[in-house]
C-alpha cells in the first residue's frame, strides 16, 4: 500500500498562509499580550519563547485546568446511560437486549455528530465563552434523565430521545481540544492535549463509579435512579462560573474557512480519522458497553455491596484508559506518534484475543485483566494518534521540524479544524462497538464473534499506520 499523498510534498490544496514563523523570532523577539474586556487576549503566540516563559505558560495552564473540568463533566453526562441501563430493570423498566444497546449507543451517535459543529464554535464565540455555553447545555440531559427514569411507564421513544440529549456531553471534547491546541506550542501539544483528553475521559470512569453508589445508597431493595442526573447539576454550575472568571478567549483563534476546507480536502485527515476510530473509538465504545458486558458474562460480579450502596467494577476500564492517554501523548512527543500507535494496536489486538481465548474459563479476574490491558492500550493509542495530527498538518503545510514547530497561523487553524473533525469521526466508534456487540449477542449468542472482528480491524489499522506514516517519517527525517 502506498500513501495516497506524500507527506513531504507540498499540500495538494494549500490554504492561504501567513509567512512561517522562524525559530529565531520565536526564541528572541518578545511579543506583548493585549487584554480586552470579555477576557479577550490579543497577540497570543506560544511559539514565542519569551512570551511563553514570561507568563504565557501560566495562562495556558489556567485555561487547561478549567477546560479539563468542563470536559470531565461532558464525559460524565455522555456516559450516564451506559450505567443507568443496567439498573433500569430493577427500577421497573421492561426492555429487550436491542433496546438496551440502543440506549447505550445513542449518546455516542449524537455526540460524535455534534463534534463537527462544536469544532467550529470556539472560533465563532471564543474558547471561554463557548466553554460556558457548552457546560450550561449539560444541564438539559442531566435534568431530563432525572425526570424520565423516575417513571417506569416512560415510553422507550422518550428514553431514547433523552439518551440522545446526553450526546451534548460528547460534543464538548471537540471544542475543548480545538481550543486548547491554540494555547500550547507544538513541542508540548502531546502532553497538553493528552491531559485535556484524559481529564475528560476520566468522566466516564467517575460516572461509572459514583452513579451505582449514589442510586443505591440508602435505597434498600430498590434504586433511586433520578439521582444519576441530579448529583451532577451543582458541579455543572461550578464549571460555568469557573469558565466565566478563569478562562480566556484568544483573538487569533478565528474561523478560517479556507483553512477548514483545506483540512477537509487533505487525504491525511481521513486516514488519521480511521486510525482514531480504532483508538479512541475503541476506548469510548468499550467504556460504554463494559457494564453491560460484565452484567451478561459475570452477573455475580456485576455489583458489590458496600454497606447500603452498590459498587460496580466497570469503572476500572475507563479509568485505566483515561490515565493512560496523557502518557500516550508524552511518549509520542518523544518517540513519534506512529510508533506508539502501532504498539497500541498490537497490544489491543492481543488483549481482545486474550478475552476470546479465556472467556470459556469463566474466570472474572482473567476477563477483567484482559480488558484492562485493552483499555490501557487504547488510552495510549488515543494520545499517540491525536499527537500525530499537528505533526502531519504542519509537515503538509511546509513547516520544517514539524514535530516541534506548529507552523503558520493558517496551518494552526487547519490543525485545530482537523483535531475537531477527526475527534468527531473517531467518536462514532462509541456507536459502532456497542451495536456490533449487540448484533453479535442477538445473532450468534455470544460476544466473542464481534471481538474477532475487532482483532481483524486492529491488524488492518496496524498495517495502515505503518505503511503510510512510518515510511513517510523516515523519508522526511522526522518523527511523525
Amino acid at each position: 500500500m502506498n500513501a495516497p499523498t506524500s507527506l513531504v510534498d507540498a499540500p495538494e490544496h494549500p490554504a492561504p498562509v501567513a509567512p512561517p514563523v522562524t525559530a529565531p523570532a520565536h526564541a528572541g523577539t518578545p511579543a506583548a499580550l493585549g487584554h480586552r474586556p470579555g477576557r479577550w487576549i490579543d497577540g497570543w503566540n506560544p511559539e514565542n519563547r519569551l512570551q511563553w516563559e514570561g507568563g504565557g505558560r501560566r495562562i495556558a495552564a489556567r485555561n487547561l485546568r478549567w477546560s479539563i473540568f468542563a470536559e470531565f463533566l461532558g464525559f460524565v453526562v455522555w456516559q450516564l446511560w451506559s450505567i443507568v441501563v443496567v439498573s433500569l430493570p430493577a427500577a421497573g423498566f421492561s426492555l429487550d437486549t436491542g433496546q438496551i444497546f440502543w440506549l447505550i449507543s445513542m449518546p455516542a451517535l449524537v455526540g460524535a455528530t455534534l463534534r463537527f459543529p462544536y469544532t467550529f464554535l470556539v472560533p465563532r464565540f471564543g474558547g471561554r465563552n463557548w466553554t460556558m455555553i457548552s457546560a450550561a447545555l449539560l444541564l438539559l440531559p442531566a435534568i431530563a434523565l432525572a425526570f424520565c427514569v423516575g417513571n417506569p411507564d416512560t415510553p422507550f421513544g422518550v428514553l431514547l430521545l433523552v439518551a440522545g440529549l446526553a450526546g451534548l456531553g460528547g460534543g464538548n471534547f471537540a471544542s475543548s481540544m480545538a481550543n486548547i491546541t491554540y494555547f500550547y506550542p507544538q513541542s508540548e501539544k502531546g502532553w497538553a492535549l493528552g491531559l485535556n483528553a484524559a481529564g475528560g475521559n476520566l468522566g466516564a470512569s467517575v460516572a461509572q463509579l459514583v452513579v451505582p453508589v449514589a442510586v443505591t445508597i440508602g435505597a434498600a431493595a430498590t434504586v433511586n435512579l433520578p439521582l444519576a442526573g441530579w448529583i451532577w447539576v451543582p458541579l455543572i454550575l461550578v464549571a460555568i462560573v469557573g469558565a466565566y472568571f478563569r478562562m480566556d478567549n484568544l483573538s487569533n483563534a478565528k474561523a478560517d474557512l479556507a483553512a477548514s476546507v483545506a483540512a477537509l480536502r487533505e487525504p491525511h485527515l481521513w486516514i488519521l480519522a480511521v486510525l482514531y476510530i480504532g483508538t479512541f473509538g475503541s476506548f469510548i465504545g468499550f467504556a460504554g458497553v463494559f457494564p453491560k458486558l460484565i452484567a451478561d458474562s459475570f452477573p455475580e460480579f456485576s455489583a458489590f455491596a458496600v454497606g447500603t450502596a452498590t459498587l460496580s467494577l466497570a469503572f476500572l476500564g475507563s479509568l485505566v484508559g483515561s490515565l493512560a492517554r496523557p502518557f500516550g501523548g508524552r511518549l509520542a512527543d518523544r518517540f513519534g506518534g506512529t510508533r506508539v500507535t502501532m504498539a497500541a494496536f498490537v497490544v489491543m489486538g492481543l488483549g481482545a484475543v486474550s478475552v476470546i481465548v479465556t472467556l470459556p474459563l469463566a474466570s472474572f479476574p482473567v476477563f477483567l485483566g484482559c480488558f484492562l490491558v485493552l483499555f490501557a492500550a487504547s488510552g495510549i493509542g488515543n494520545g499517540a494518534t491525536y499527537r500525530m495530527i499537528p505533526t502531519v498538518f504542519a509537515l503538509r503545510g511546509g513547516t520544517k521540524d514539524a514535530h516541534r514547530n506548529s507552523g503558520s497561523v493558517s496551518t494552526q487553524r487547519s490543525t485545530a479544524a482537523a483535531l475537531g473533525i477527526i475527534s468527531a469521526i473517531g467518536a462514532y466508534g462509541g456507536f459502532l462497538i456497542p451495536q456490533l456487540l449487540g448484533y453479535s449477542k442477538t445473532t450468534f449468542g455470544d460476544y466473542t464473534t464481534a471481538l474477532g472482528w475487532f482483532v481483524a480491524a486492529y491488524a488492518l489499522l496496524l498495517v495502515l499506520v505503518a505503511t503510510v506514516y512510518l515510511r513517510a517519517g523516515r523519508r522526511a527525517g522526522i518523527r511523525i
